[in-house]
């Protein structure tokens, strides 16, 4: 074997690779049994792609807008019929001056009522025959006027000459009908 120049690994040298020539024939390797190695050559490559000629490129064409034909105009509506005018208002109850008793545990209680025109124009506390000072319930007479009806808001800590006063109006109005 040659000598190796240091660092360097040892590559076999054979003699005709010492003068290359190039019309010398290559030495076909063989193996152990010496039967010739086939011959390997690389996979052929598929033939390289043909040019594609260039192509003008040519305008699209324009867009085709089609216009709908306009609409015949609409035959003018018929005039609404005149709403009917409204019925006269029927009077909610019967002019007059109308009186009711309430009853609770704790007393009776008498109210009035006038009517005029169909509506409460007043409501009072005719007679208080309850326990307890009719002081208490006094402010749910301009609520009967003022909500033209006998539904009242209950007074706390009065709650049963509230219900007294309540069924009187209840009763002066259901006269009233």
């Amino acid at each position: 074997m040659p000598a190796l120049a240091s660092g360097s690994h040892p590559v076999p040298v054979s003699p005709s690779a010492a003068a290359p020539s190039p019309t010398l024939p290559v030495d076909t390797p063989q193996l152990a049994d010496s039967t010739p190695l086939p011959d390997l050559q690389p996979p052929a490559l598929p033939p390289a792609p043909k040019a594609i000629p260039a192509v003008a490129a040519t305008p699209a064409p324009a867009a085709v807008t089609t216009v709908p034909a306009p609409l015949p105009a609409p035959a003018p509506a018929p005039a609404p019929a005149p709403a009917p005018p409204p019925p006269p208002a029927v009077p909610k109850f019967k002019d007059g001056t109308f009186a009711g008793w309430g009853t609770s545990r704790h007393g009776d209680i008498q109210a009035q009522v006038e009517i005029v025109d169909g509506k409460i124009t007043s409501a009072r506390i005719i007679s208080c025959l309850t326990r307890y000072s009719c002081s208490w319930v006094e402010a749910l007479p301009g609520q009967v006027v003022s909500r033209q009806s006998a539904n009242v808001d209950y007074i706390s800590g009065a709650t049963q000459s509230s219900d007294a006063f309540y069924y009187a109006i209840v009763q002066a109005l259901a006269k009233a009908h």
